[in-house]
């Protein structure tokens, strides 16, 4: 089958488009129950890059086909699984995505209605569980403020795209103009820009209190500013380091302000409350169904191009996902049959 293989972890450069053999048996995350997906759209992401370089914590070994998420038809389902040859669904599978079959994660994959499309929904199934598990952890209610770092990305995007009905105050911290229109469009209901005075724009933005919760993807630099930016009691939630460094924190910043600082992090989380992933998946497909949420694909890329996807987030040029058309969706073959 076709696929887009990492020989060697020297960067997004390396990968390159080849033939290699059908999946065989079962996810190494699936307890062996063979959930095989024909693959529609892939979707990349900042761990793909990591991985790329051999330096993200499930990273695999080389050669592998990379791509982290898809978005596809159901070929073969475990039996007395939640699904069934024909359904269409998306999911993660942290590498292996970006071929024309991937051997998929029942417990990381979820049906998709026919109103969205295969493209957005390759970006929807990891950004919408990451920013849905951050307000889950951060004890979100409605009416309070929150500030989106990296607020035109994947994560930042989904996070705006959930909260724009439901916060008084919903802030997007950007670098660029082009960025700066695309968290408005996601909801935002003020931009600031990361080169300017955003921690106090923040607090102008909320009264002069801050905002209650920081949703940070990005790390570095200004992590201490984002605990600037919060009000007493407020919570910084920790999802990534796209930014490169990962920051350190003075507690006796949070013991004067009364400041949490949490990570996200959804895998530890099941494995210590198995009971929890039913209700996530549940979350997820209701909110596919609803129609509501407008997963965000910034960059789509047909196959011959396939090789070039890493490369846009690694030069920090994505906006929204990066999604690979593995089959066009106006030649896809009906029923997830193989022409």
């Amino acid at each position: 089958m076709r696929a887009l293989q990492v020989p060697a972890t020297t960067g997004p450069e390396a990968a390159v488009l080849a033939e290699v053999p059908d999946p065989d048996g079962a996810h190494p995350w699936a307890g062996g129950e063979r959930l095989l997906v024909e693959v529609h759209s892939a979707a990349v992401a900042f761990p793909d890059v990591l991985q790329s370089r051999g330096a993200y914590q499930h990273a695999a070994p080389v050669p592998y086909v990379a791509g982290g998420e898809f978005a596809g038809i159901v070929l073969e389902a475990p039996a007395g699984s939640r699904f069934a040859v024909g359904d269409r669904v998306a999911g993660l599978t942290v590498f292996g995505s970006a071929a024309d079959q991937v051997t998929a994660i029942p417990g990381y994959t979820v049906r998709i209605p026919s109103t969205m499309s295969f493209n957005e929904g390759a970006a929807f199934f990891l950004n919408y569980l990451t920013a849905w598990f951050t307000l889950h952890r951060a004890g979100f209610t409605d009416g309070e403020s929150v500030l989106v770092h990296g607020a035109a990305g994947g994560v930042g995007s989904a996070a705006l795209d959930l909260l724009k009905v439901r916060s008084d105050h919903l802030l997007a911290v950007v670098s660029s103009d082009s960025k700066a229109h695309v968290a408005t469009r996601c909801g935002a209901t003020e931009v600031l820009r990361s080169g300017d005075d955003w921690p106090g724009r923040a607090r102008a933005a909320t009264g002069g209190h801050g905002v209650d919760i920081v949703i940070d993807p990005v790390g570095g630099d200004r992590f201490t500013d984002s605990l600037r930016s919060l009000d007493v009691g407020g919570r910084l939630m920790v999802v990534g380091f796209a930014g490169g460094g990962i920051p350190e924190v003075k507690v006796n910043r949070l013991l004067l302000r009364d400041l949490s600082v949490m990570g996200v992090a959804v895998n530890p989380w099941l494995e210590r409350h198995p009971g929890f992933g039913e209700r996530m998946l549940n979350e997820l497909e209701a909110m596919a169904a609803s129609g509501t949420v407008s997963p965000l694909v910034g960059h789509v890329l047909p196959w011959d191009r396939a090789p070039e996807a890493m490369g846009i987030i690694d030069r920090r040029e994505a906006h929204g996902k990066v999604v690979i058309e593995v089959r066009p969706e106006h030649t896809a073959s009906p029923e997830g049959e193989h022409p």
